[in-house]
C-alpha cells in the first residue's frame, strides 16, 4: 500500500466502503435528507451575526448583497456535490469524494479538520449559542465562569480565551450530551428528532419572516435603510472589498453544514436520487429564507445604532443586545415578551442544528476508521446500527472545545478551514471527470463546468480574504496551521497501522 499510486490506494479503500456500507440501515428517504440539509444549515447564526456583519458592512444594500452571495454560493456548492455524492453514496461523504479524487492523504486532512475544529468546532459553537439563549428566559444561566472551576485566561490567534466553566456552558456541554444518547440510540431516533424540530424552526424562522414585512414594518426603519441615500452609502474600493469579504464570515457561517446530509449517504434510500435533490432543496429553500430574514430585520430596525442606545431602536442591528437582532425585532414588536418568544424558538431552532450535526459527524469517522485513518474502535457500530464510539469520540472532544472558546471565536476558526475544503471537492469532481470519465454519474452537476468553476473561484478567494482582513487573519492562518498538521499525523498514523504486532 505504501508503494502503491493515489489510484491504487483509493481504488482498495473504495471496494471496502462498498460492502461495509451495508451494515447501516437506509433510514432516511427525500424528505428526512432533506429536513438534515435544512435543519443542519438553521441554527442561531441567521438570528445573531447580522449584527456583526452590519457592523463591518455599513450598508443595508451590501448587506442584503453579502446574503445573496452567500446563497448563491452554496447552492452551485450543492449542485457540485450533488454529482459526487450520487457516484459515491457511502458512509463519509465529503471524505470519501476527496479520498477518491485526490488520495488518501487529501480525505485524511479533511476528516482530521473536520474532527479538530470544523464539524465539532460548529457543534460547540451552536450549543454556546444554546446556552445564551437559554439564559434569556433563565437569567441565572450567565456566561460568567463558576470559581470553583479550574480557570486559565491566555491569548491564542490575536484573541482572547477563557478557559473555564459557566453556566451557559455547562448548559452547551448537557446539550451536547443528550443529543449524542439520543443518536446513539439509532438513525430512527436521531431521525424523528431531527424531522421534527426542523419543522418546528422552519415554520418559526418564516413566521419572523411575516412579521417583519407585515405588522412589523417601521417607518423610521425603512426610511433609515431604504431612502435611496442610505441604502449603499459605501463606497466600492479595495478596502470595503476586504472587509466585504470578512463580513461573510458570518453568512457563511450559518449557511454551513449543508453537505452534513453527504455523511450519512449509505442510510439514505436510493441515494443516487435522493441525495442531489435533498442538497438543492435544502440549500435553495434555507437561502431564500436567510435573504428574507434580513429584509424583515431591515424592515423593523435601523441598521446603524449606537453602543449604549437606550431602547432597542437606538441601538439598531448594529449594536443589538449580544448581538440578538432577531430578538431585538420581536422586542420591538411585542414588547419584552417578543424577546422571550424569540429566545425559546431559537433554542428549538439550535438544538435541532447540533442533532443533525452529531448525527451526520460521527459518520466520517467511521468511514476513516475503515481505512485505518482513525481509532479503530471509531469503525465499528453498535446493535442499533450506528457508530457509537465515534458519536462518543466526537462529544468528548466537542466538550472541551466548549469549555475554551466563544461562539464568535469559534466560528472565525470553522469557515477559513472549511471554505478551503469545499474548493478542493469542488476541484476534486474536475479530476473525476478526467481521470474516471466511465464511472457512473446517475446526476450531472448543471452548468458544468463553469457553475463548479465559478464556485471554486468564489471560495477561493473568499478564503484569500479571510487571511488578509485583520479581523480574520489569525484564526484564519490558525485554521490553516491546523490543516497542515494533519500531513504529519498522516505519516504517523499511517507508520503506525503498518507497524507490525507484537
Amino acid at each position: 500500500m505504501a508503494n502503491a499510486g493515489p489510484h491504487t490506494a483509493v481504488s482498495t479503500s473504495h471496494s471496502n466502503a462498498t460492502a461495509l456500507d451495508t451494515e447501516f440501515h437506509r433510514g432516511l428517504g427525500l424528505y428526512d435528507s432533506t429536513m438534515v440539509v435544512i435543519g443542519a444549515m438553521i441554527g442561531s447564526g441567521i438570528f445573531i451575526v447580522s449584527a456583526d456583519m452590519s457592523r463591518n458592512i455599513g450598508s443595508p444594500g451590501w448587506m442584503l448583497g453579502a446574503w445573496l452571495l452567500t446563497g448563491v454560493l452554496t447552492v452551485v456548492g450543492a449542485l457540485s456535490y450533488g454529482e459526487l455524492a450520487a457516484m459515491y453514496p457511502r458512509a463519509g461523504g465529503q471524505y470519501v469524494f476527496l479520498r477518491e479524487s485526490m488520495g488518501q492523504l487529501m480525505g485524511f486532512l479533511y476528516g482530521w479538520t473536520l474532527f479538530v475544529v470544523i464539524q465539532t468546532g460548529t457543534i460547540a459553537a451552536v450549543a454556546v449559542a444554546f446556552g445564551r439563549f437559554l439564559g434569556v428566559l433563565w437569567p441565572a444561566i450567565t456566561p460568567d465562569r463558576y470559581s470553583w472551576f479550574p480557570q486559565m485566561d491566555f491569548t491564542t490567534a490575536g484573541a482572547p480565551v477563557q478557559l473555564g466553566l459557566s453556566p451557559q456552558r455547562l448548559i452547551a456541554l448537557v446539550s451536547i450530551w443528550v443529543l449524542t444518547w439520543i443518536n446513539l440510540r439509532g438513525i430512527k431516533e436521531g431521525k424523528w428528532v431531527q424531522t421534527t424540530l426542523t419543522i418546528v424552526k422552519t415554520g418559526a424562522l418564516a413566521a419572523l419572516i411575516l412579521l417583519g414585512i407585515t405588522i412589523g414594518r417601521h417607518s423610521e426603519a425603512i426610511a433609515a435603510n431604504f431612502s435611496s441615500g442610505n441604502f449603499n452609502p459605501v463606497a466600492f474600493t479595495p478596502a470595503f472589498v476586504i472587509a466585504f469579504g470578512s463580513a461573510l464570515v458570518g453568512s457563511l457561517f450559518s449557511s454551513d453544514a449543508w453537505n452534513n446530509v453527504t455523511f450519512a449517504a449509505a442510510e439514505v434510500h436510493s441515494p443516487q436520487r435522493n441525495l442531489p435533490r435533498a442538497l438543492i432543496y435544502g440549500t435553495g429553500l434555507v437561502s431564500i429564507l436567510y435573504i428574507l430574514a434580513n429584509v424583515s430585520y431591515l424592515n423593523v430596525l435601523p441598521m446603524h445604532g449606537v453602543p449604549n442606545g437606550a431602547t432597542v431602536m437606538e441601538r439598531g442591528i448594529q449594536y443589538a443586545t449580544q448581538d440578538r437582532v432577531a430578538s431585538a425585532m420581536m422586542e420591538t414588536i411585542f414588547g419584552a415578551a417578543g424577546a422571550s418568544i424569540m429566545a425559546a424558538a431559537i433554542l428549538i431552532s439550535t438544538f435541532g442544528c447540533n442533532n443533525g450535526l452529531i448525527l451526520s459527524g460521527a459518520r466520517v469517522y467511521y468511514a476513516m476508521a475503515r481505512d485505518k485513518l482513525f481509532f479503530r474502535r471509531t469503525g465499528t457500530l453498535n446493535k442499533h446500527n450506528v457508530p457509537a464510539a465515534a458519536l462518543i469520540a466526537q462529544s468528548i472532544w466537542t466538550s472541551l472545545l466548549c469549555l475554551t472558546g466563544t461562539y464568535g471565536q469559534l466560528l472565525n476558526y470553522v469557515i477559513f478551514a472549511a471554505l478551503i475544503f469545499y474548493a478542493l471537492t469542488t476541484i476534486g469532481l474536475f479530476r473525476l471527470r478526467a481521470s474516471r470519465p466511465e464511472a457512473e454519474r446517475p446526476y450531472k452537476v448543471v452548468g458544468y463546468p463553469v457553475l463548479p468553476a465559478l464556485y471554486i473561484i468564489l471560495a477561493s478567494a473568499i478564503a484569500v480574504i479571510l487571511l488578509i482582513a485583520d479581523q480574520t487573519r489569525a484564526q484564519a492562518l490558525s485554521g490553516l496551521v491546523i490543516v497542515l498538521l494533519g500531513v504529519p499525523a498522516f505519516f504517523i498514523w499511517r507508520k503506525v497501522e503498518s507497524a507490525p504486532a507484537r
